[in-house]
């Protein structure tokens, strides 16, 4: 360990300040359930745009994407299109403002303004979405408690401190012990603050990231000038073609192995099915999780796509200039690390928590670990509430109390997060690693849920027997595809399984009537999605000729297609930064300068006319 005391004061201290937070905005969250879930709909679009981009900046996905960038070069920033990260675009140039304008509290709750109330399926179409949203909810707690385990035991070696713990701990469980501790921090201030202390932690979680992230872009910077970086040919470049074209043999040569067991050796078509299937899953709109409970939380539909527009502006620049100045680091010092876990196995994933132990001066590796704490416990206690919002409002107001006083909202609301915490953790101790339980979620769980919930927002006939039977398909045959399929490989069979999951909603809708026109008309009327609505649409006109539908479909996907470049370009910018690439540099600038000008006529001077 190598935590002087200056890193260990800066520690401590942002771990008291998310208890002060905790405790500052308890009365605040008590006022009502509003209040606690949504921080009453009053936070302005630039907040809830920056506590969201720090949930995103989560621990274990950095960690991943470090590894990413250390294997894979400037071809790294189109992995992450699994997510897939350019949903943010959709979001932003218009399913945002879609979503906002329901005035639901969640998914669950949104249901009702697509589907009504009673009719065949609505009572199961409510739980089903409910299921998943706590299925998807309690995956990304695991996938985060596992991922900040692993970084905290860099630093503090289980042989340093078990002669003080009354218990024998397998070596594997190390992280999850390590997990527990720093849970139960993220565990109180959200439960105690809701989403007022959420934002808050996170703004201050941003503020030590921003500042730890360019300092340590400058030693990276400058340890680059007396060194040559010896990586494969293809490194720098983002483009590719059939194949990945990277050989690391005779450089480290155990990163073709790990190439060869993630399976994107024929990147091509591993970059066509993640487009594929990327596309459909933005389409579907935000997954119900902190995502969906940010927008909802905005005060109108305009601020829900500023919003959704800030993550990336506020995400990208800061996290890629720390991801490539740790890769730059990792390089040129890689044979002085031991990225060995315990089986002795070579784990890419340390390489973060590695450099950070071994290659920053004092005070930045505080910040740094602060910073990361604190994404651990900002996607942690955003999850968190996220699934606190579904089981009170959509299980416990719902079926059990629906007279609940906010008294016992609030009681109800500590005890489902105690509960939801202890379960993450459990499912925590049943996780191999950071990727694993990624592509699970990405590829597998996710991969269900994307026909459904394209055909929600598109498709007047679809019904909540359809979206029931479209859903429950879809879970059933990942979780099946998640059993019997190597983890590398889940992707290559998303279009079964969209195929299985398109043909149970298709048939479950025309299995029954279709929802009742009253509601198809104040949803049609309301949310105005464009899409296949063509007798909703003649039912509204007839009822008021001057009614307009909404004819943007052609600009929204534009702006989506520009939306998704600039997006690029904002990944890759401080990555020829840092790495003084000039000509990529100018380039990149330029093409983003030349997009921000035109979204600025085609996008934000029109929110409010579409």
């Amino acid at each position: 360990m190598r935590l002087s005391a200056v890193d260990i004061a800066i520690i401590l201290l942002y771990l008291l300040s998310t208890i002060f937070i905790g405790l500052w905005y308890r009365k605040k969250a008590r006022q009502n359930k509003d209040s606690y879930m949504l921080g009453g709909r009053s936070l302005p679009w630039y907040k809830l745009g920056l506590s969201d981009a720090s949930d995103m900046f989560d621990i274990s996905g950095t960690m991943w994407m470090v590894s990413l960038c250390f294997v894979y070069g400037m071809k790294s920033i189109w992995i992450p299109w699994l997510w897939p990260v350019f949903n943010q675009v959709f979001l932003m140039m218009y399913l945002s403002r879609w979503l906002r304008r329901s005035n639901a509290s969640t998914g669950a709750e949104w249901l009702a303004t697509r589907f009504g109330k009673t009719g065949p399926g609505v009572s199961s179409s409510h739980k089903v979405v409910i299921a998943f949203a706590l299925l998807s909810c309690l995956g990304f707690m695991a996938y985060g408690f596992i991922g900040l385990g692993k970084f905290i035991e860099i630093f503090v070696p289980w042989d340093m401190i078990k002669g003080y713990i009354p218990f024998n701990m397998a070596p594997q469980y190390v992280p999850h012990v390590y997990g527990v501790i720093f849970t139960l921090f993220a565990m109180f201030y959200s439960i105690l603050g809701g989403m007022h202390s959420i934002v808050v932690g996170d703004m201050v979680k941003y503020s030590i990231m921003t500042v730890a992230c360019i300092w340590i872009g400058f030693i990276a910077a400058g340890q680059l000038s007396g060194h040559h970086l010896n990586v494969p040919g293809g490194w720098y470049s983002p483009f590719f073609g059939t194949h990945l074209g990277l050989s690391w043999t005779g450089i480290i040569n155990e990163v073709n192995d790990k190439i060869k067991s993630d399976g994107y050796s024929l990147f091509g078509l591993f970059f066509m099915m993640m487009t594929f299937k990327g596309f459909f899953a933005a389409l579907a709109g935000p997954a119900p999780n902190y995502d969906m409970q940010k927008i909802l939380s905005t005060r109108s539909p305009e601020e829900a796509s500023k919003m959704s527009g800030f993550v990336n502006i506020i995400l990208l620049p800061i996290r890629y200039t720390l991801i490539i100045s740790l890769t730059i680091l990792g390089l040129i010092y890689y044979h002085q690390m031991n990225l060995k876990d315990a089986t002795g196995a070579i784990d890419f994933e340390r390489i973060l928590p590695a450099v950070i132990n071994n290659f920053l001066p004092v005070g930045l590796v505080g910040l740094l670990l602060a910073g990361l704490l604190g994404a651990f416990m900002s996607t942690f206690s955003g999850t968190m509430n996220a699934a606190q919002a579904y089981i009170v409002n959509d299980i416990y107001i719902k079926y059990v109390n629906p007279q609940a006083s906010t008294q016992k909202i609030i009681t109800m609301n500590y005890i489902v997060g105690v509960i939801v915490v202890a379960t993450g953790v459990f499912l925590g101790f049943f996780v191999k690693d950071v990727n694993s339980v990624l592509q699970w979620i990405v590829s597998a769980l996710y991969g269900g849920y994307i026909a459904s919930n394209v055909l929600k927002w598109h498709w007047w006939r679809f019904n909540a027997n359809g979206f029931f039977w479209g859903m429950l398909t879809g879970i059933v045959a990942a979780m099946v595809f998640s059993l019997l399929i190597p983890d590398g490989q889940l992707l290559y069979w998303f279009p079964l399984l969209f195929a299985l999951s398109l043909a149970g909603s298709i048939i479950g809708s025309y299995a029954t009537e279709s929802t009742d026109m009253t509601v198809l008309k104040s949803f049609y009327s309301n949310v105005r999605p464009w899409g296949f609505w063509e007798p909703v649409k003649q039912t509204l006109l007839a009822d008021d000729p001057s009614f307009q539908s909404n004819k943007n479909f052609k600009l929204n996907m534009f702006n989506v297609v520009i939306g998704t470049i600039a997006q690029c370009c904002l990944t890759i910018l401080p990555m020829y930064l840092v790495l003084k690439q000039k000509i990529p540099l100018l380039i990149t600038v330029g093409i983003l300068a030349v997009i921000i000008a035109i979204l600025k006529k085609t996008w934000w001077d029109k929110l409010k006319d579409y």
